[in-house]
C-alpha cells in the first residue's frame, strides 16, 4: 500500500476510535433543559386538584398559572455534552453546580425536595397575608432528629415561640435566628406544649447546609379564616413558590387573575411575599413558551438574564413581591402598562 493509502487508513482508524471513545467516556458535566410545566390551578399527576380549599369558597379561572421546572441530565458522555452544548435549549454546566461534591446525589435530591416543601409553606403564608390575614405564623415541631441537641427537650407538636428571647414569626425567621450564631452554640428556645409555655437550652449541631441547626423539622401555619391544602408530587427546589402563592390567591378570590390566558412564572417566595431569583431561567422560559404561556412573571433579579433569552411570543413582566404579581395581573387584564424586564 502506498504511503498516502496508509495515512488515510490510519487517520480513519483514529477517527473511529476517538468517536467510539466519545460515546462512552463520561464527563463531569450535566445538561440543564426545559422541564415540564404545571398549572397550579389544575390537577396533579394523581388526578386530584393541586390546590384544595379546606376553609373558604373556591373559585374557578379560565386561564392557567403554570409553574416551570428544569430537567437535569446526568452521566453525560463527551459526545452528548458537545451535542447539548450547541443546542440552544440546553445549558451544559459543571456537575458540581447541581450536585455539591460534599453531598451524595441522594442527599442533594432530599435537600431539593425539602426546599420544595418549604416553598409550599411559605407560599401559603404569603398568600394568606396577601388576602389580609396578618400576624406571626405559628411554627411547630414536626419531628426531632435522634441524637440532636433538641432530642429529649422538644417534641413533635411543640410550638417554637422564641430563640434567645427573639420572637419566631416564620420558619425562615427561625432559621435565620438559629444560624445567626455558629454550630455548637447553646441557645435558649421558648416553646408551648399543650397550652403551657416553657424554655429549654439547646446546643446546636450542623444541618445539611453545614450551618447551625436545632435538630428538628418544622411546619408553619398562618392563622387565617382561609385554609387550603397544596399537593403536587416530588418537584425539587424552591422556585415554584410564587406560582403556588398566586394559585392560592386566585382560588380563594372571585377574580380570575389569569384573564383567561396562560401565565407562567417562577421565583422563590418568602413568608412576607418577597420574590427572590432562581436558576435555570433560560430553560424555564423555553418550557413556558412551549406549553402555551404568553406572559412570564420574572423575579426582578433575573430580569437582565431573562431579557437576553426570551422566546418570541413571550412577554416578560418584572415582579419583586407577590403583591407586585397580583397587581401586574390586574394591569394585564385591564390592558394597562406593566413593569417589564
Amino acid at each position: 500500500m502506498e504511503r498516502r493509502g496508509w495515512t488515510v487508513l490510519i487517520g480513519t482508524v483514529l477517527v473511529a476510535v476517538l468517536t467510539a471513545l466519545s460515546l462512552v467516556i463520561k464527563v463531569p458535566y450535566v445538561a440543564l433543559g426545559p422541564g415540564p410545566t404545571t398549572d397550579t390551578l389544575g390537577k396533579g399527576p394523581d388526578g386530584k386538584p393541586i390546590i384544595t380549599v379546606v376553609h373558604g369558597t373556591a373559585s374557578t379561572s379560565k386561564g392557567q398559572l403554570r409553574l416551570v421546572t428544569v430537567t437535569v441530565t446526568d452521566d453525560l458522555t463527551l459526545w452528548s455534552a458537545v451535542g447539548d452544548w450547541f443546542d440552544r435549549k440546553y445549558a451544559v454546566v459543571p456537575r458540581d453546580v447541581v450536585y455539591p461534591p460534599d453531598q451524595s446525589t441522594q442527599q442533594t435530591d432530599q435537600q431539593q425536595q425539602q426546599q420544595f416543601q418549604d416553598s409550599q409553606a411559605a407560599a401559603e403564608t404569603a398568600a394568606y397575608r396577601e388576602l389580609g390575614c396578618t400576624g406571626p405564623a405559628v411554627v411547630s415541631v414536626g419531628s426531632v432528629v435522634k441524637g440532636s441537641g433538641a432530642a429529649g427537650k422538644l417534641a413533635a407538636g411543640d410550638v417554637i415561640t422564641t430563640v434567645d428571647g427573639t420572637k419566631v414569626t416564620s420558619t425562615e425567621n427561625l432559621v435565620k435566628l438559629v444560624q445567626a450564631k455558629p454550630a455548637g452554640t447553646t441557645r435558649t428556645v421558648g416553646y408551648e406544649r399543650d397550652g403551657k409555655a416553657g424554655t429549654v437550652s439547646i446546643t446546636t449541631g450542623k444541618g445539611d447546609s453545614g450551618k447551625a441547626a436545632l435538630g428538628v423539622t418544622v411546619t408553619q401555619k398562618q392563622p387565617c379564616k382561609y385554609e387550603v391544602k397544596v399537593s403536587l408530587g416530588d418537584i425539587g427546589g424552591p422556585s415554584a413558590g410564587l406560582m403556588f402563592a398566586l394559585g392560592i390567591v386566585d382560588t380563594l378570590t372571585p377574580a380570575d387573575l389569569t384573564g383567561g390566558t396562560v401565565i407562567a412564572g417562577t421565583g422563590e417566595i418568602t413568608a412576607d411575599g418577597k420574590v427572590g431569583p432562581i436558576g435555570g431561567i433560560q430553560e424555564k422560559l423555553i418550557g413556558a413558551r412551549r406549553d402555551g404561556a404568553t406572559v412570564f412573571l420574572t423575579p426582578k433579579d433575573n430580569c437582565a438574564q431573562a431579557a437576553k433569552a426570551v422566546p418570541a411570543g413571550l412577554r416578560l413582566v418584572k415582579v419583586d413581591t407577590l403583591h407586585d404579581a397580583v397587581q401586574a395581573l390586574a394591569d394585564l387584564r385591564a390592558h394597562r402598562p406593566t413593569p417589564t424586564c
